[in-house]
């Protein structure tokens, strides 16, 4: 079994400011109760609900995304027994892109990059990443990823699937994962359906596979049923080779724990999809084959 998608952190070997900024609310609510070290033996106890024995880090926000990776690298080193691979931060329009993706690229857990393109609305407007799509520099960073083997992990809004399609349809030889399911932040029979028709645009790229994750962020409440249509439409858009499961653990703790997560999500896809949804598809998207070797 493998997580596709969970963060790791520790305050004191890397810097996370949006984790030590006290008293800020984020798009997926109060971050106080994760405001703390989550390291490789609490996310190992959490997935034994999984029955995980692998996962994929996906970087978090640190100040200096070669220090997080790094860091992410030497835990993979010292836990031979488990099998991470990671996804690293990179600016794709930054002038010194290459440089960063082959110093990127002389770690061997490096499987790919993410850099957001939509949160949640309002936050992107200050932030500016929405303009990513209109950079000329960004479509021929996602083509160099694909150059290089590299994968791109896609965090957006359901609002910008269709700008984004046009986009990822000029680089169809870079593999891309469609985070928490393209960020259903509309939980409206109106807001499903609209979301249901713009994952359309990405779910016909044939280079684009869904993570099953993080459908906690914008409901706290969530039950099984309350996301029984959204884990329904991508298995049936996408298929089960083309779908894989991610906890989004610590950020998903807010709002369940992870035996319930697991037990969910092993109750809305069907049991012959299992050994796909929750392993090959992963395993096989992100090249996880055998543990890290120290050394």
């Amino acid at each position: 079994m493998v997580d596709a998608h969970h963060h790791l952190w520790d305050l004191q070997a890397v810097h996370y400011p949006w984790l030590m900024e006290v008293g800020a609310g984020r798009f997926f609510g109060d971050p106080t109760p994760i405001q703390r070290n989550y390291l490789i033996e609490e996310f190992r106890k959490d997935a034994a609900a999984l029955g995980a024995g692998a996962s994929v880090h996906i970087q978090v926000g640190a100040a200096d995304g070669w220090q997080e990776a790094q860091w992410v690298d030497s835990i993979a080193r010292a836990n031979p027994d488990w099998v991470m691979a990671q996804v690293v931060f990179c600016d794709l329009t930054a002038p010194d892109r290459d440089a960063q993706l082959d110093r990127f690229q002389s770690l061997s857990t490096v499987r790919g990059t993410r850099q957001i393109v939509g949160r949640a609305p309002g936050e992107d407007a200050l932030t500016g990443t929405n303009t990513l799509l209109d950079d000329p520099r960004f479509l021929d960073g996602l083509r160099e990823l694909g150059r290089r083997g590299l994968s791109f992990d896609l965090q957006l809004l359901p609002e910008l699937m269709a700008k984004t399609a046009t986009v990822l349809a000029q680089a169809p030889e870079t593999q891309v994962a469609l985070c928490h399911a393209g960020s259903p932040h509309d939980r409206s029979p109106a807001g499903i359906a609209a979301w249901t028709q713009a994952l359309r645009h990405l779910s016909a790229l044939p280079n684009v596979t869904c993570k099953l994750s993080g459908l906690g962020m914008f409901d706290h409440g969530w039950t099984q049923d309350s996301i029984r249509p959204l884990v329904e439409t991508c298995l049936r858009q996408f298929g089960p080779d083309r779908c894989m499961f991610g906890s989004n653990f610590p950020v998903d703790s807010l709002s369940s724990d992870y035996t319930a997560l697991a037990k969910a999500y092993r109750a809305l896809v069907p049991p012959e999809q299992h050994a796909m949804v929750f392993g090959t598809t992963a395993a096989r998207f992100y090249g996880l084959a055998q543990p890290a070797q120290k050394g």
